[in-house]
């Protein structure tokens, strides 16, 4: 039996570029991993595939994310599954926090090492492509730049250590609701952009921006009395994170952001969490 911990993301910067013809979106977004988790513990098995998700309403069928994360894994690699995979939400479902594709991600490197199939992390990083368009971001496993729908990766270089304080107002956001409502036209030929600075405290919070969030706010107000919450109690800068509702807020340091999380949680906007940046 091996147990992983799979973690959440916030977006510091996220820019849509465009519509494809597919459907989906060219962004330009900055993915940092941050020390909120979902707890998945996989257990051999000698025949078939099982996800077990107690206490949570999400699908324990190919519903699930990690159930086919793990069929696309052993389907290419050739090999009948066998294994039970048990997932602990901690991470807010449709929340803007990549919970799902962070689960898939860890079920893709754990199940790897635990059959030894011998995948290289740019295999692993197609399957998840066809996935989720995140899941790439988690296996790849280090603060990234992400260009296309999400899946071409870049490592960032040195952002700073983050303090951040995140509040989830208890409803789910649909991903694909938040796009439509761009109303964007397709996008015909070379796309041009800008990589902003994030190499101090200052430039990260200078640089903080959402084009998704202004949608989410047309649909749900209370997104943007969040982010005013979060200021009015020490934040140095908030944003919602990829299509919400997560909202976060960056704090100069811990003791500033635990401050800030004991006053939030009295005005019950939602479920409070602290988390400190991975590298």
């Amino acid at each position: 039996m091996i147990t992983r911990l799979a973690p959440a993301k916030v977006n510091l910067y996220l820019k849509v570029l465009g519509k494809r013809a597919d459907g989906y979106h060219h962004i330009l977004t900055l993915m940092q991993r941050v020390g909120l988790y979902d707890e998945l513990t996989f257990s051999p098995g000698s025949d078939g595939l099982a996800v077990r998700c107690p206490g949570s309403e999400l699908p324990e069928d190919k519903g699930n994310i990690v159930h086919r994360a793990a069929r696309s894994l052993f389907e290419h690699v050739s090999r009948s599954p066998g294994v039970e995979i048990t997932i602990g939400k901690n991470i807010p479902i449709a929340a803007g926090l990549g919970g799902g594709s962070s689960d898939a991600a860890t079920t893709l490197l754990t199940l790897n090492e635990m059959f030894e199939f011998g995948c290289s992390g740019e295999e692993l990083m197609k399957i998840g492509a066809r996935i989720g368009a995140d899941v790439p971001f988690f296996i790849f496993g280090k603060t990234a730049w992400a260009t296309g729908i999400g899946e071409r990766l870049e490592p960032a270089g040195d952002i700073p250590a983050l303090s951040f304080l995140l509040v989830n107002p208890g409803f789910e956001l649909s991903t694909r609701t938040v796009y439509e409502g761009l109303k964007m036209g397709l996008t015909n030929g070379v796309i041009q952009y800008n990589m902003p600075r994030f190499q101090t405290l200052t430039q990260v919070v200078r640089g903080l921006y959402n084009d998704l969030e202004r949608v989410s706010i047309r649909l749900h107000p209370v997104i943007s009395e969040i982010k005013k919450l979060l200021m009015e109690h020490g934040a140095i800068g908030s944003l919602m994170s990829g299509s919400g509702p997560t909202v976060f807020g960056i704090f100069r340091n811990e003791e500033d952001t635990i401050a800030a999380e004991r006053e939030v949680a009295k005005v019950q906007v939602g479920s409070v969490f602290r988390a400190q940046s991975i590298p």
